[in-house]
């Protein structure tokens, strides 16, 4: 395949104890990690963005994570995610659907970020639908503790011109709160023309996304929400 750019609408919901909902616009990559495609200032993925040594190439970091967990390295890979934009890059979540030589799907991997320079990458198998439960491991929010778990629904994207991404999560916790994220975008060719076009609506988005989710937590903290202490974080052997 050739890359493809999506251009996306991301919207979040938390329904206790207080109600906050927001939306916005943006766009994402899916790349064939063994194509990876640059776009000088406007587009470069660098293995320091994700999972493993910040000195190996991104392909490379998640075989050796993928190998640590008994799995055979697939035969292609694809990653959604925020390309780094004018050196700078915050992807919330990076999914990676990782493929058997016969083009099956093997498994996925779901790398989250936090505002904290911190990452995890859970590994899972999904179903027909691309559905999974997974307990949570890590802490994100400064609103919630690392408690509860996720079901998580990641069917694989169609690359072709005018295909689907729709993508959700949602934190099930102990109290019976809890959290949703979802992502619904359409599919466009990664070309100068395309990300250009992309790059004016959106301007510098990476810096956006991350200056989005701290007003969100500013505001919620100014509403009366108490923080909840972040834990000590054990990085995952061969994720730095």
């Amino acid at each position: 395949m050739t890359a493809s750019i999506y251009e996306c609408r991301i919207a979040h919901t938390r329904v206790a104890p207080l109600r906050n909902a927001f939306r916005y616009r943006t766009y994402l990559w899916l790349v064939d990690l063994d194509q990876l495609p640059r776009y000088g200032p406007l587009a470069s993925f660098r293995g320091r963005d994700h999972l493993g040594d910040p000195h190996r190439g991104i392909r490379e970091n998640l075989d050796r994570f993928l190998a640590a967990r008994g799995i055979t390295r697939p035969g292609t890979v694809l990653m959604l995610a925020h390309a780094r934009v004018l050196r700078y890059v915050f992807n919330p979540l990076t999914v990676y659907w990782c493929h058997r030589t016969d083009g099956t799907l093997a498994c996925v991997v779901a790398e989250v970020h936090n505002t904290y320079g911190q990452r995890h990458a859970y590994l899972l198998h999904p179903g027909d639908r691309g559905q999974i439960r997974v307990p949570k491991q890590f802490y994100v929010s400064p609103f919630y503790p690392v408690d509860g778990s996720y079901r998580m629904s990641l069917p694989e994207p169609d690359p072709r011109p005018g295909g689907r991404l729709a993508l959700s999560v949602v934190l099930d916790r102990p109290d019976g709160h809890s959290f949703a994220a979802s992502v619904h975008g359409r599919a466009l060719p990664a070309t100068a023309r395309t990300l250009a076009a992309s790059a004016i609506r959106h301007p510098w988005p990476t810096a956006a996304v991350s200056a989005r989710i701290r007003w969100q937590g500013i505001k919620l903290y100014r509403r009366g929400l108490p923080v909840t202490p972040r834990p000590a974080h054990r990085p995952q052997e061969g994720v730095r």
